[in-house]
C-alpha cells in the first residue's frame, strides 16, 4: 500500500468547468429566493445578487492567480500557508482554516441536502418535516458512494450531472420567458428604493444569500493535483463558471417572480416551499410540476456530489502537508482518492442536515470570511511582495484594485451579520487559535521554536 502515491490529472476545462458549475447550480436559487425576497421586502432584494456578483469576480481572479500558481490539492489551504510562511505564520493560518473549514464545510453541503428535503414535499406530502430531512441526509450518504471510486470515472459522472442541472435551469427560463408578467415580477413595494441604515443591512443580508449562491466558484482549485494543465485551466474555469452562472441565475430569478408573486412565497410561513414547483403547477399542473421537481433533485445531487468531491480532499491536503491527523492523508490503495477524508467529511455533512437553513448559511459565512476569502487576499499580497519570482501562467487583471474590492466587499457582507452570529463566529476562531497553541507547544512547533 503507497501512502506516498499522488492522484492523476484527469480533470480537462469541460470537467472543471462542469464542476464549478454544478456546485453553483445545485441547490442556489432554487431554495433561496424565499428568504430573499424577505430581506428587503420585495423585488429590490435582487440587487444583493449584484452586490455578490462584483464581490465573488473580483475575489475569482484572487482564486485563479493563486490555484494557478500553486498547482496543489487542497485550495485555501495550500494558499494560506505558503502566502504567510509554511512554517511561521502561514503554518497559524493553514491550522485555522482546516479548524473552520470542520464547521463551514460540512454545513454548506448541509444547505443542500435541506434543499433536497424541501423539494421532496410535492411528491411526498403525507410526509414529515422530519423524515424528510432523514431522507436529505440520506442523500448525502448516496453521494459518498457516488464519489468512492476512480477520478477519471468521476469526471464522467461530473459532466452528466452537469447537463442535468443545466436542463432544469433552460425548462425555467424558457418557461418565465413564455409566461413572463412584468407587472409581477417588479411589483415593488412602497418605499423600495429608499435606502436607510435598515436597508443597508438588509441589502447586506440579501448579498450573503447572494454569495451563498455563487459559492463553489472556485471548487476546482481543491483539486488542482488532479487538474491538466492547471496553470490554464483553473482560471478559465473560476472565471468562465462565474459568468455563465451570473447570466443564468439572472434569468431563473426573474423568470421565477414573473409567474409566482413575490409574496406568495415570501411570508415568514412559507420559505421553505419548493418555489420552482409553485412556479409549474401554476402553468403546466401538478403533474408536470411532479416531474420537473425530479429534475430539480437531480440538481441538487449534482451540487452535493460537486461540492463533496472538493471539500474532501481539503483535510487530506493538510494531512499530507503534516498539519492534520496522518489518517486524512490515506489514498485509497486500488482506486488512488483519499478515502478517509470522503467518509469523514461526509458524514459530517449529512448529520449537520437537521440544522436550520437561515443558520446554516450566514454561520458557514461568518468564519470563512475572517479566515479563508480575506486570508487570501492577504496570501496573495504577501506571495507577490515576497516572492516576485515564482511562476505565475495566470495575473491578476489591474492588480490590487480587484482585490481591495473584494476585501472591501467581504467587510461589507460581516459587518452586516447578526451580532450573535458573530459572536459565535469569533468563539469558535478563539478556540481555534488556543487549540493551535497547546498543540504546537505539545510538537515542540512554531512558535515555540524558531520557524525556518
Amino acid at each position: 500500500m503507497n501512502h506516498d502515491a499522488r492522484p492523476e490529472r484527469r480533470f480537462n476545462l469541460l470537467q472543471a468547468t462542469a464542476l464549478n458549475m454544478s456546485n453553483m447550480l445545485g441547490a442556489g436559487p432554487f431554495i433561496t429566493i424565499p428568504a430573499l425576497m424577505m430581506t428587503m421586502g420585495g423585488p429590490q432584494s435582487m440587487l444583493g445578487w449584484g452586490v455578490a456578483l462584483i464581490v465573488a469576480l473580483a475575489d475569482g481572479l484572487v482564486w485563479s492567480e493563486l490555484g494557478a500558481a500553486l498547482q496543489k490539492s487542497g485550495g485555501s489551504y495550500v494558499y494560506l500557508r505558503e502566502g504567510y510562511g509554511r512554517e511561521t505564520w502561514g503554518r497559524f493560518m493553514g491550522f485555522l482554516f482546516i479548524w473552520q473549514f470542520i464547521l463551514s464545510g460540512p454545513l454548506e453541503l448541509a444547505t443542500a441536502y435541506i434543499g433536497v428535503a424541501q423539494y421532496l414535499q410535492p411528491l411526498w406530502p403525507q410526509s414529515s418535516d422530519f423524515t424528510r430531512l432523514c431522507a436529505g441526509a440520506s442523500v448525502g450518504l448516496f453521494v459518498i458512494f457516488l464519489l468512492y471510486r476512480r477520478i477519471e470515472s468521476i469526471g464522467k459522472i461530473t459532466v452528466a450531472l452537469w447537463a442535468g442541472a443545466l436542463l432544469a435551469m433552460a425548462v425555467v427560463i424558457i418557461t418565465g420567458v413564455m409566461h413572463f408578467d412584468a407587472k409581477i415580477a417588479f411589483d415593488f413595494p412602497e418605499n423600495a428604493w429608499q435606502f436607510d441604515a435598515a436597508k443597508w443591512v438588509a441589502l447586506g443580508a440579501a448579498a450573503r444569500i447572494g454569495i451563498y449562491d455563487y459559492l463553489g466558484y472556485y471548487d476546482i482549485c481543491f483539486i488542482g493535483d488532479e487538474v491538466k494543465q492547471p496553470g490554464r485551466v483553473i482560471p478559465r474555469a473560476v472565471m468562465l463558471s462565474l459568468v455563465l452562472v451570473a447570466l443564468i441565475y439572472f434569468a431563473v430569478n426573474l423568470s421565477i417572480i414573473g409567474v409566482v408573486p413575490w409574496r406568495e412565497f415570501a411570508g415568514s410561513e412559507n420559505v421553505s416551499k419548493p418555489v420552482v414547483t409553485m412556479m409549474m403547477a401554476k402553468i403546466y399542473g401538478n403533474d408536470f410540476a411532479q416531474l420537473f421537481t425530479v429534475l430539480v433533485l437531480w440538481t441538487m445531487v449534482a451540487c452535493c456530489f460537486a461540492l463533496l468531491l472538493g471539500y474532501s480532499r481539503i483535510p487530506y491536503a493538510a494531512a499530507r502537508d503534516g498539519s492534520f491527523f496522518k489518517v486524512f492523508g490515506r489514498l485509497h490503495p486500488r482506486m488512488g482518492f483519499p478515502h478517509v477524508s470522503l467518509i469523514v467529511v461526509g458524514v459530517i455533512a449529512a448529520a449537520a442536515t437537521f440544522v436550520k437553513l437561515g443558520m446554516l448559511i450566514d454561520g458557514l459565512l461568518t468564519t470563512r470570511i475572517v479566515v479563508q476569502f480575506a486570508g487570501q487576499i492577504g496570501a496573495l499580497v504577501m506571495l507577490r511582495r515576497l516572492q516576485p519570482e515564482m511562476v505565475r501562467p495566470f495575473r491578476m487583471w489591474l492588480y490590487p484594485l480587484p482585490a481591495l474590492i473584494a476585501l472591501v466587499g467581504w467587510i461589507y457582507l460581516l459587518v452586516t451579520t447578526d451580532r450573535v452570529l458573530l459572536g459565535y463566529g469569533a468563539a469558535a476562531l478563539v478556540v481555534g487559535s488556543g487549540v493551535f497553541v497547546l498543540w504546537s507547544w505539545k510538537s515542540r512547533s512554531w512558535p515555540f521554536v524558531a520557524g525556518k
